[in-house]
């Protein structure tokens, strides 16, 4: 047995029981048919692995979470398109679910959390739809080219706190009625989960001051025990400068107003000025220009 990070896609088609009730050996053919040209080509185009297969699902591998939206969001798609000329009573359509998360790997399958909370999304989602957990939708946000509806946190068993969860929006060529809307119908189907609890705060959290005044006292500390020490030797003005340049790179990273990378950059140059400062000679010239160039690069790709 082996402990891994995977991204899990689950599968399952809707009303599978009723449409073989009515037409036992034409669902199984066209069901057969979809794999066969969209499906399976689907996972292999993007580089998944087929763990298991159900008479109206599956359970597939993708090494990248991006990938395993991608496929999901062609399926869909495509099956939209399959379905534009079919019944209502008779379309085949399928419920997605991913997740990323550890899973156990036994020979050729997977299980755990990660596999439980897939399976789980997918059984919450509505016919055609695809719902993901907040460990897929922070990888993948600004890498698919879809929208996302956060759909609140989603019970599984035995996993003590809720999965936060999203829909994902495909297309939005037309508005939907409210029963296809994929989070209307996820809160159909689901019943209302209490507003997660807030997160602890963190010292480098946005917004936050703490990290500032930790350093400030990390630094007066530094200059007390020096003054302490030796008067003749101003040894801690190095630590200190570090603390410095490390407030300017959180306060670059926070920033809402400006673009984080170019303050970023500017504060890097400081630094440099900084030590070229404490350490005599003129030598930062140099770097400076280099860090000027990557912010000319930086304002004209952001000016694209």
């Amino acid at each position: 047995m082996k402990q891994r990070l995977a991204a899990v896609l689950a599968a399952d088609m809707a009303g599978y029981s009723r449409l073989m009730e009515a037409d036992e050996a034409g669902t199984l053919a066209r069901l057969r048919t979809h794999r066969i040209e969209l499906i399976d080509p689907a996972i292999a185009k993007n580089e998944g692995r087929i763990i298991k297969t159900t008479g109206d699902g599956m359970l597939v591998e993708f090494q990248s979470v991006t990938d395993a939206v991608k496929c999901a969001v062609e399926v869909q798609q495509r099956m939209r398109r399959r379905n534009a000329d079919v019944a209502q009573d008779r379309r085949i359509e399928f419920r997605i679910g991913i997740n990323l998360g550890d899973v156990i790997e036994v020979g050729d399958d997977i299980y755990g959390d990660g596999v439980n909370i897939a399976a789980r999304l997918q059984s919450s989602a509505p016919p055609g739809g695809i719902v993901i957990s907040s460990t897929v939708y922070d990888q993948v946000r600004n890498k698919v080219p879809v929208g996302f509806d956060f759909l609140g946190q989603l019970e599984v068993k035995n996993v003590a706190e809720g999965v936060p969860s999203y829909a994902v929006r495909i297309g939005e060529a037309a508005p939907a009625s409210k029963a296809e809307r994929p989070h209307e119908a996820y809160r159909q189907r689901t019943p209302p989960a209490a507003a997660p609890a807030p997160p602890e705060p963190s010292l480098f959290e946005p917004g936050s001051t703490a990290v500032y005044r930790a350093l400030a006292a990390a630094a007066i500390l530094v200059a007390v025990i020096n003054l302490m020490t030796s008067r003749d030797s101003f040894w801690s003005k190095w630590p200190i400068a570090t603390f410095a340049l490390i407030a300017g790179l959180q306060w670059a990273r926070t920033q809402t107003r400006f673009d984080r990378r170019t303050m970023a950059l500017i504060v890097l140059g400081l630094g440099l000025v900084m030590i070229n400062v404490l350490t005599g000679g003129v030598w930062a010239q140099w770097p400076l220009l280099a860090i000027a160039i990557l912010i000319v690069i930086r304002w004209l790709g952001i000016r694209r």
